[in-house]
């Protein structure tokens, strides 16, 4: 067998740049990429195929000290990155000095399967500052092979892709071959209003709403969605809403010029907003949105 296979997981703080570079590697935006904080709620597969290689990449949430059951929930997802990876990458940015768990960092630094630590935004650093920081990560996990990067840029995106084929062990493929995810339809729905909603409102407002997708029905040239913005009480309704439904036709409007360069297809797209009190403190809740798996 000539044909290699195997599953990349990448982890690191939030905001390093986790998304940008899957979606580099992929060539779709699976991932959300906004400049606020835990933007990836949910562990996302992203596959890429080669002729003799299927390199199944996995985007997770950002590393942090869970507040909620809903972040309890988004670090489960991390732990399980590392249960089945055969390449582990650990993200870091120019500046950073530390894994925000003491308890994932020792897993990294002890871990049995080969490691990338990628120091990403060297495009906002000097040769000096890139040096001193290579040095510090390289003494912090020596484990790891570091390489300089900036998934924006596309700088070095290449090489490292290609470390992971030489590291992937022989296997037939896991999916598909012409497959790009394993996620439904309307999960790329869910997060592309969720994105909108990311860079349109402020505060709490983003981090207390989860979409539902109630109706996905495509036919040949165009797809009629059905979602609803779920929030935690009536004044993030109001706020979702906007003054004479402004706001929620701006998100409505920025979906819809997404999933149709997505999907290849027009889009017909209605949006409701409704209370869902406390859901990220409820486990049915989050089981039925996708989080506890447990």
């Amino acid at each position: 067998m000539s044909h290699k296979a195997g599953f990349v997981n990448i982890i690191g703080n939030p905001n390093v740049g986790k998304s940008t570079l899957m979606n580099a590697f992929v060539g779709e935006r699976l991932s959300i990429i906004t400049s606020k904080a835990q933007t990836t709620r949910h562990r996302i597969l992203g596959i890429v195929n080669g002729d003799d290689f299927q390199v199944v990449l996995s985007d997770t949430p950002g590393i942090i000290k869970p507040a909620y059951e809903m972040q309890k929930s988004m670090m489960d997802f991390v732990k399980s990155a590392f249960e089945d990876a055969d390449v582990l990458i650990y993200m870091v940015e120019i500046g950073e000095k530390e894994l925000k768990d003491e308890d994932f960092f020792n897993k990294i630094i002890h871990s049995k399967i080969p490691v990338l630590l990628l120091l990403n935004k060297i495009d906002k650093s000097n040769q000096i500052e890139l040096e001193e920081q290579i040095d510090l990560w390289a003494t912090k996990v020596p484990n790891a092979e570091i390489f300089p990067i900036s998934a924006l840029e596309n700088f070095n995106v290449k090489e490292v892709f290609a470390r992971i084929l030489d590291l992937l062990p022989l296997s037939e493929p896991y999916y598909p071959k012409d497959a790009l995810t394993d996620k439904p339809e309307r999960f790329f729905v869910n997060e592309t209003i969720r994105e909108k909603i990311l860079l349109n409102y402020d505060k709490e407002i983003p981090y207390a709403v989860e979409i539902e997708t109630e109706e996905f029905l495509e036919d040949e040239k165009i797809i009629r969605i059905r979602s609803v913005i779920m929030v935690e009480r009536d004044t993030q309704k109001g706020i979702i809403i906007g003054h004479k439904g402004a706001a929620l036709k701006k998100v409505g409007m920025q979906s819809r010029e997404d999933l149709e360069k997505f999907f290849g297809k027009q889009i017909h797209i209605e949006l409701y907003v409704k209370v869902n009190k406390d859901w990220r403190s409820n486990a049915y809740q989050l089981r039925r949105f996708g989080y506890n798996q447990k």
